[in-house]
């Protein structure tokens, strides 16, 4: 089965998306492609074409009457259009890799339409990474990093129309699937730093609320490595 990678990309966090990107390209066992998902380019082809707007420097979406917290935040939705077969995963741009992400697809079985670690993420503070507002929703962190089965039919519910439509707060809860077709990662696969079990040993740590570049959180768990995996990159 065709497997493909494609990485959320702001150019507010170009270092995050940097350590994303080559920190799991440099595990990898076997070339799987690995894209970044770029609104700018999306838009020109058509696929993405909601309504929304710029409000004091952030992207409002006016279908969700809500901001968006990136420039990924709603267009992650339209990867089972882009890679068109096989298995194809997003990830947000605030990650570090530790394994080899070929283990993950290894995992995977083809009854089920979507994979996700099925977080209880109900965040208490109400800001995050650079001032974003801290939105709640349903399966909040669940579409953080998620790996569809572009083949499955219960994904044909899902259309580029929908996307284009339907709130945000809809679209991450998984709306167009029935609980049974989505499929459960291991949650090392999407470690959230300051929520998820300090006994688990990460596979990919997620920091949700602030790359360790930004203010405030210089300091959180894996900030040394991900400096480092950031130096690895740029030498």
């Amino acid at each position: 089965m065709n497997e493909s990678v494609y990485v959320g990309f702001d150019p507010r966090e170009t270092d995050g998306f940097a350590v994303t990107r080559a920190s799991m390209r440099r595990r990898m066992t076997k070339p799987i492609p690995v894209h970044g998902l770029v609104l700018p380019l999306l838009k020109r082809s058509g696929l993405f074409y909601r309504d929304q707007e710029k409000r004091d420097g952030v992207i409002w979406d006016k279908i969700s009457d809500a901001p968006c917290a990136t420039e990924f935040s709603i267009s992650r939705f339209l990867v089972p259009f882009l890679a068109e077969r096989g298995w194809a995963m997003f990830c947000d741009s605030d990650m570090l890799f530790r394994t080899n992400v070929c283990r993950l697809f290894d995992e995977l079985t083809p009854d089920k339409a979507l994979y996700c670690v099925k977080h209880d993420y109900q965040p208490t503070e109400t800001v995050k990474m650079d001032g974003q507002q801290q939105t709640q929703y349903a399966r909040k962190n669940w579409s953080s990093l998620m790996v569809f089965n572009c083949g499955h039919p219960a994904n044909k519910r899902l259309t580029v129309e929908t996307v284009n439509n339907l709130p945000g707060r809809d679209l991450h809860r998984m709306c167009w699937l029935e609980d049974d077709e989505i499929g459960e990662l291991d949650p090392a696969w999407n470690w959230l730093v300051g929520h998820s079990n300090l006994a688990t040993t990460p596979k990919n740590v997620h920091f949700t609320t602030g790359l360790p570049s930004m203010p405030g959180y210089e300091q959180v768990s894996f900030a040394g490595e991900w400096r480092r995996e950031l130096e690895l990159w740029a030498s």
